[in-house]
């Protein structure tokens, strides 16, 4: 079908990249129609439940609430409330027997993903975690350029504890391209993280032999 400008003159569609690299961006086009990164994972964990691959689960925030008002009797408004306490990380569940603790953050930069974004009750969290033998990570996205990234929890607290004084303040986007997991956006799942955690798997029964 022939696609004409309003003045008359046919579009040509002038895409010289390779074959695979348009369909990644196709599958990016698809899949980030106005969604964020916890949508995205939240797709992709139903998708992971509807077939019985795994379990897992957003972590529900704990709220403490205050004041209700009822204008009917079949409806409440809730006016008034208040986490009760900081929350962990974002989503755990498990897959073939392991147990996954992990959290998402999204940032505008382009360069870097700044540590800022983590919370000290989160890297404890992730700490103790990994001390009772969780595959525990961090998926992280680019929102400018659509890039996502798994990192295994334990190089997070490396660049964590290297902070600490004068030490950089963010993880630069060339360093997460040699010692993180990129990952490419799939029809279903959005997000197949899981594929890394088979690497991550492998990777943990190689260091115990």
């Amino acid at each position: 079908m022939a696609i004409r400008y309003p003045n008359g003159k046919t579009y040509i569609h002038n895409d010289k990249s390779s074959p695979k690299k348009q369909l990644n961006n196709q599958l990016t086009s698809f899949s980030k129609r106005g969604m964020s990164l916890e949508e995205d994972l939240n797709a992709s964990n139903q998708y992971y439940l509807a077939k019985e691959i795994a379990v897992i689960h957003k972590k529900p925030t704990p709220v403490q609430i205050v004041k209700v008002d009822y204008p009917k009797r079949s409806a409440a408004v809730i006016k008034e409330a208040y986490f009760r306490h900081a929350s962990t990380t974002d989503y755990n569940g498990v897959y073939q027997g392991y147990y996954l603790d992990f959290e998402a953050k999204e940032t505008q930069n382009k360069l870097s993903f700044p540590l800022k974004n983590f919370h000290e009750h989160q890297i404890v969290h992730m700490q103790q975690c990994i001390q009772q033998q969780a595959i525990c990570f961090v998926i992280m996205r680019f929102a400018t350029s659509e890039r996502l990234f798994l990192l295994e929890a334990e190089q997070l607290l490396v660049y964590w504890n290297n902070q600490q004084g004068d030490g950089r303040k963010s993880i630069p986007l060339k360093e997460l391209e040699k010692k993180g997991y990129e990952m490419y956006y799939e029809l279903s799942p959005r997000v197949p993280y899981l594929k890394i955690v088979d690497r991550l798997i492998i990777k943990n029964k190689d260091k115990s032999t």
